[in-house]
């Protein structure tokens, strides 16, 4: 099979189809390359294409040669940081860029010596530094300045940005492996995702690993909420195993484990396990580090890249599922989740949205080629995917820039809210220079005004109202909830109000509470606990420790024996104190702690009462009398509200003033955004021909040969209408590539090893001297590798090739350790040929042309 050589096209619309992403899209991102990684440039080149990313909003690290682990604050800043915020800066991306994708080989820990945080939080909210911690390593505190103000958000994030970061907030994600093919099958993986609406399982796995279990807690939230949402694929799972098919998701408490499946998850999924070292994804360590999740399927994983003991807030909250559930993309999801990140490293696709609702477009009233001049009116349409899912805004972006908002919908001042609760009705006007978080902040408090009445109380998040029942003996579908709204006084009705359900559901959360017996028992000593059941039935039940050298472990294991076999504790409406390792801590002469659980799930099962009292020695936390409800928040029935803005349908007349622009062919993208804080996007797209002025210019790719794979060169001519000419600039992958100055015609002559193997585009923009800015159409090239056969015996590997050029062939028994090169051959006629030598075990060969 002979080589493709280099594929150049000239295309009159780059991005033809109507695609969406939630709260993000190409537009939006970042990408950045290691130069001196081929790996990390053709991952790059190709998540370009994927996505659909501007050429301008690539950055190449040109200088960064100190190998893929660790580098310094000084380092990050001088090799990443500061170029970025310069580039974004200079290309006038500043109103688009938020999320940042690393491309592989790109240290993944930032250190001091001292200090350790994960590369892709460090650009989320700069470099954090530790407090001293007196239970271990520096590491294991958490510190005030590292708490991340977007989790638990549901905002958009270009309105909740991470309120401790120094420069711009980025939500940074790494697409990494150990090999190029795995992180190019995390990549499609992403993208397959998109809007698949999957139904598969997610587990919340609680595991016989205390130390790493302790997320557990979290569990029943996170299902609760999803269901509420419509989702019943979150739920909890008893188990070690990992031996599992086809999820969208897991969150374990293991600290190694090596069972996962090649097929465990489905496109778009989340997985971690709570553990020490799992971002350590090229370290040696003997814990499973989080490539294990994305080589299994996943689309996204975490892990911390220092010891951080096992504080909940330093990894993912479950309620990462719910804020996939409600659209928002696999970066969103994942940064609202982790309250504290700064030692952790998110790795994966960033704009994954498996359950993201596009619109659809049209732009039926332009077509690409059309001539522009002077003012034209744009007319795109949008149409809602559904009733709760107006539009709000569209944005035109040219080029891939931001250029201006068409049309915006906020919520409108006036417009009248109504929510009828258990029968009694609630109305909010919504003020001017709302937002959906304010208005959503002003119902809520006055739903809260007459809770007493509806026995309700509201909790405002984002966009969203979470309503709890506050009265334990009605069942959640006796709770009834209406809403609505109305045009008011305002001119025009923008704001939407909708229940996820038309009665709340009831938990299915079990009720526990959590006991700390303080201290060690002496001869004697004694733990009484006096339980009064739903029914009224009081058991009470004492343990006396009768054993010098007993702990109080031993008094609440023995007390626990006789919870199990009492009859009027072993029904329905009864409890049990859990001895097991998940639940039971034993810290010897410091005490214990447990849990006591009811029986039954729900909020009614909880209400069973406990009441400890000890002798002097000993001390029972808390004192006095308790229900089973320490989880309060997880047991009451719920239900949600959720507020938007804008309209079913956009169609926009926007006057577009083409004097600001260059002459020349330009890509105009109109963008509409969904009126929730998901803000899913649509785009729809038309490539038109710009002419105020006399000025023109064309682009021409000139044959570099019968191949040009990476490492040979591409041509490019560039001739101008005129001799007044002061600078002609092309552009590709990455921004400018070349300038030549006052010339009327430019020949550049650019190497496909700078741009690495994939796609790119070429264009160039001639000024005259005058000013006046012409853009040419757009060439699109292809750069493939040299492809190779076997032939003859012995056998001989082949590949195209062009008299007088010397070519290196590499080799290597282990594609993950990377290649050498064996040999450099000056071709002497069209097909070259070289004796494969690797014998009694399996060899690798590629070829490229020496520069």
């Amino acid at each position: 099979m002979l080589s493709r050589a280099a594929i150049c096209l000239l295309l009159t619309a780059i991005w033809a189809a109507n695609p969406a992403w939630a709260g993000g899209s190409g537009l939006n991102v970042i990408v950045v390359v290691n130069q001196n990684s081929t790996n990390s440039l053709q991952l790059g080149n190709d998540y370009c294409e994927w996505r659909g990313v501007p050429p301008q909003n690539m950055l190449r690290m040109t200088n960064w040669t100190g190998g893929s682990t660790n580098w310094t604050p000084a380092e990050f800043q001088s090799e990443l940081l500061n170029p970025l915020l310069a580039m974004i800066s200079t290309r006038g991306l500043t109103n688009q860029a938020e999320f940042l994708l690393l491309s592989m080989d790109i240290p993944y820990r930032v250190t001091d010596g001292s200090n350790e945080n994960g590369t892709t939080a460090a650009l989320f909210y700069g470099f954090k530094t530790n407090t001293l911690f007196s239970g271990g390593p520096d590491s294991c505190s958490l510190p005030d300045n590292s708490s991340n103000s977007y989790a638990y958000s549901e905002m958009p994030f270009s309105q909740a940005p991470p309120n401790t970061a120094a420069t711009n907030s980025f939500l940074a994600m790494m697409l990494t492996d150990t090999n190029l093919a795995a992180a190019e099958n995390t990549l499609h993986r992403g993208v397959a995702a998109d809007f698949s609406q999957p139904s598969q399982s997610v587990y919340l796995a609680k595991t016989t690993d205390p130390a790493r279990n302790v997320r557990f807690l979290e569990f029943d939230n996170a299902v609760f909420e999803t269901q509420v949402a419509g989702n019943y694929a979150v739920t909890r799972a008893d188990t070690n195993s990992t031996a599992f098919t086809n999820l969208f998701g897991l969150q374990t408490g293991l600290d190694g484990f090596y069972s996962f499946q090649t097929n465990g998850f489905v496109p778009g999924a989340l997985g971690d396990n709570l553990t020490s070292y799992a971002g350590y994804i090229l370290d040696p360590d003997n814990q499973t580090p989080l490539l294990a999740f994305l080589e299994a399927g996943a689309s996204g994983s975490y892990g911390t890249v220092v010891e951080p003991c096992n504080w909940p807030q330093k990894f993912p909250d479950p309620m990462d599922y719910f804020y996939q559930t409600r659209g928002f993309s696999l970066a969103e999801a994942y940064y609202q989740s982790v309250l504290n990140p700064f030692e952790g490293l998110f790795v994966g696709e960033p704009l994954a949205a498996p359950f993201a609702h596009p619109a659809s477009a049209s732009w039926s009233s332009l077509t690409n080629g059309t001539v522009l001049s002077g003012r034209p009116a744009l007319n795109p349409n949008f149409a809602a995917s559904a009733a709760n899912l107006p539009l709000a805004r569209a944005d035109l972006f040219v080029d891939g820039t931001f250029f201006q908002t068409m049309t915006n919908l906020p919520p409108a001042a006036n417009n009248v809210l109504s929510v009828i609760l258990n029968g009694f009705t609630n109305q909010y006007t919504v003020p001017t220079n709302a937002t959906l978080a304010s208005v959503a902040a002003g119902l809520a408090g006055v739903l809260n005004l007459q809770s007493n009445v509806t026995q309700v109380m509201a909790i405002p998040v984002g966009d969203r109202i979470e309503l709890q029942s506050l009265k334990v003996s009605v069942p959640g579908s006796n709770v009834t909830v209406s809403a609505g709204t109305e045009i008011g006084s305002a001119p025009v009705l923008t704001t939407w109000l909708n229940a996820a359900r038309p009665g709340f559901l009831d938990s299915v959360a079990t009720g526990y509470q959590f006991m700390t017996i303080a201290n060690a028992p002496l001869v004697g000593d004694w733990i009484q606990v006096s339980f009064t059941k739903t029914n009224g039935t009081v058991v009470p039940l004492a343990v006396t420790n009768m054993v010098s050298g007993a702990t109080a472990a031993d008094m609440v294991k023995s007390l626990a024996s006789l919870i199990s076999t009492n009859p009027a504790l072993d029904s329905a409406d009864g409890l049990f104190l859990s001895v097991s390792v998940s639940d039971f801590y034993d810290y010897g002469a410091a005490g214990v702690q447990f849990y006591v659980y009811a029986n039954t799930p729900g909020w009614p099962a909880s209400q069973i009462l406990a009441t400890w009292t000890t002798s002097t020695n000993l001390q029972a936390v808390p004192a006095g009398t308790n229900p089973l409800a320490d989880n309060i928040n997880d047991l009451r029935p719920k239900n949600h509200l959720y507020l938007s803005s804008g309209a079913g349908s956009l169609a926009i007349n926007y006057p577009l003033d083409t004097t600001q622009m260059s002459d020349g062919w330009h890509q105009l993208t109109a963008v509409g955004y969904e009126g929730t804080s998901v803000a899913t996007q649509t785009q729809v797209t038309r490539t038109v021909l710009v002419q105020n002025t006399s000025l023109s210019a064309t682009l021409a790719a000139l044959p570099a040969g019968s191949n040009a794979a990476l490492g040979q060169y591409l041509q490019f001519m560039v001739t101008a209408n005129t001799t007044n000419v002061s600078q002609i600039e092309l552009f590709s992958t990455g921004g400018c590539q070349a300038v030549v100055t006052n010339q009327a015609t430019a020949n550049f002559v650019l190497s496909a090893s700078s741009l690495g193997l994939g796609l790119h585009p070429f264009y160039a923009v001639v000024t005259d001297q005058a000013g006046h800015r012409f853009q040419t159409s757009t060439v699109w090239c292809v750069i493939p590798a040299i492809t190779l056969t076997v032939t003859g015996t012995p056998p001989m590997i082949a590949w195209p090739a062009i008299p007088n050029r010397q070519y290196d062939v590499q080799s290597t028994t282990n594609p993950a350790a990377g290649f050498q090169t064996a040999t450099t051959i000056t071709a002497t006629n069209s097909i070259m040929q070289w004796p494969i030598t690797t014998t009694n075990h399996a060899g690798f060969f590629r070829v490229q042309v020496d520069p």
